[in-house]
């Protein structure tokens, strides 16, 4: 009898250690997908090979939309760096998040925006490189932000503690360094994560890493077709001042003549100086020899500016590798969404111009790459309307969280037919004089057509059918054939400024009987 009353407690001890052990497998939820952003700034679709790109390959970035999707129509609220890097945050556009333009004075980092609902949520988050809102970062477990615009080679960085420190390296790697460093080392890996990485480089002065020097040695670009717009018809585009062939592009700062007056020498080591001195003084020589003028030296400027912008953009590709490789080697691939993205387009030469700001299609378009296995089909390539309020919005969807009903955007999943589409895009630029004299403007895009209201220094409009001057050579708003379109037009654009509370834009409207 006494064996069999062993027995007995042994069995029920055993039960109840394996009733103890699988209870917590039949209760716990499904992990929660962790959130990585790499936000680069002022990198063209034309420089991304997963968009045709006539210029470079970018086979990391590529990867991303090869196994995700590639978004053809991303579009810009406000084409210029901190203000993008502000919709970003609170999926807001800039006159509500309080961030217009660079010379604001400051942005309000208290205000909500994603990052505090994800960390109510508990989730990890961090932001690691350019931040650009002159305020330090909130609602971030780790942060570590370049000062202002930031430098190409041994940058400094604030950290958490209010101290700047300076790093030695080149930008897009230390960069990441830290990233990776903070997703091995620096996190709870027993909750899910938001990262955001966010990248100067293609940014100007345009400044490659050493290792990039000589990527593009022997290649010759053409000019674009439009490099010599005379802008006829656009008065606002005849007033800019962001010219390759002006004085605007500096032969010093931005095309690295006598490159030992940049400041940026002062700051490299002897091995990273060494390396520009062997690449750049030998070009500048023969610059110098050949005197050159008019036309010929609006190429070389040209060749030297594609050059060195492609150059930082192979930095940008390689450190997108890394992460993958990070994500790939520690088995956090399945269940990652992954975005690319930028602040903004930005201009190669087109109308004779770099930079961005105008509405216009190359700085209004933004790259968007994402990856999110499970949720999004391999291969997908999605024509609808995206704005950048879209992606707060997409964030909190993807970690469950319920989206605010004060945020402007919409999450942009599931892809692609889903969802109903946008049948129009709300734009509103605001900076000026400086930089780069672009007149202050608003105005609405939808798949085939655009137009503009320029104000502030000599009212103007502009109309565009993209399906016939995909360019924008020629302003169609006195054209009889089109005044049906634009005045349609002119009710969706004062639609979109109730819709989303711009009453500057509303009352300029109102003035004018619409």
């Amino acid at each position: 009898m006494a064996w069999f009353i062993k027995a007995f407690v042994v069995l029920t001890l055993l039960v109840g250690m394996l009733a103890f052990r699988w209870k917590p497998l039949t209760e716990s939820a499904p992990s929660r997908p962790n959130i990585l952003i790499i936000f680069s700034d002022d990198h063209a679709l034309k420089a991304i090979s997963a968009y045709g790109s006539p210029y470079i390959r970018t086979p990391n970035i590529d990867r991303i939309g090869r196994e995700g999707a590639v978004f053809q129509h991303m579009f810009c609220t406000n084409s210029i760096c901190g203000p993008s890097r502000a919709t970003l945050l609170t999926g807001k556009y800039s006159h509500l998040n309080g961030y217009r333009d660079n010379k604001e004075r400051i942005f309000d980092a208290s205000q909500p925006m994603f990052p505090k609902y994800l960390q109510e949520a508990g989730y990890q988050t961090a932001w690691v490189g350019k931040w650009h809102l002159k305020a330090n970062p909130q609602y971030f477990d780790f942060w570590e932000v370049l000062p202002g615009q930031g430098l190409y080679y041994n940058p400094n960085f604030i950290r958490m503690d209010g101290k700047t420190v300076r790093k030695e390296g080149y930008a897009t790697n230390v960069i990441t360094d830290d990233a990776l460093n903070w997703l091995d080392k620096g996190r709870d890996a027993s909750k899910p994560f938001c990262l955001v990485i966010g990248h100067k480089a293609p940014h100007r002065e345009w400044q490659p890493d050493t290792t990039d020097l000589h990527a593009f040695d022997g290649q010759t670009f053409p000019l674009p077709a439009t490099f010599y717009d005379t802008y006829e018809g656009r008065k606002a585009a005849q007033h800019q001042d962001m010219q390759i062939a002006t004085p605007t592009m500096r032969l010093g700062l931005d095309l690295k003549v006598d490159i030992d007056t940049m400041p940026i020498v002062k700051r490299m080591n002897p091995a990273q100086l060494r390396a520009w001195k062997a690449y750049y003084d030998p070009l500048n020589e023969a610059f110098k020899k050949q005197n050159l003028t008019g036309k010929a030296l609006d190429n070389w400027k040209y060749q030297r500016y594609m050059h060195d912008y492609l150059g930082c953009i192979l930095s940008v590709d390689r450190n997108v590798g890394r992460v993958l490789e990070y994500l790939d080697q520690h088995g956090m691939t399945e269940n990652t969404l992954i975005m690319y993205s930028s602040d903004q387009g930005f201009y190669l030469g087109e109308h004779g111009w770099f930079d961005k700001r105008f509405m216009y299609e190359e700085s209004l378009h933004m790259p968007l790459l994402v990856r999110f296995p499970g949720r999004i089909k391999p291969g997908t390539v999605t024509n609808q309307l995206f704005v950048n309020t879209d992606f707060a919005p997409t964030i909190l969807q993807t970690a469950g969280v319920p989206v605010p009903a004060d945020m402007q955007g919409r999450s942009f999943l599931p892809l692609p037919k889903s969802r109903q589409g946008r049948k129009s895009v709300y734009y509103h630029y605001y900076e000026y004089p400086l930089e780069h004299r672009v007149m202050p403007h608003f105005g609405v895009r939808t798949e085939r057509y655009k137009l503009i209201y320029f104000y502030g220094n000599g009212e103007s409009w502009e109309f565009f059918d993209l399906r016939t001057d995909p360019q924008e050579m020629k302003n169609g708003y006195g054209n009889p054939n089109y005044q049906a379109v634009i005045r349609q037009l002119k009710q969706e654009l004062k639609k979109l400024t109730l819709e989303y509370k711009d009453t500057e834009a509303a009352e300029m409207l109102a003035k004018q009987g619409i």
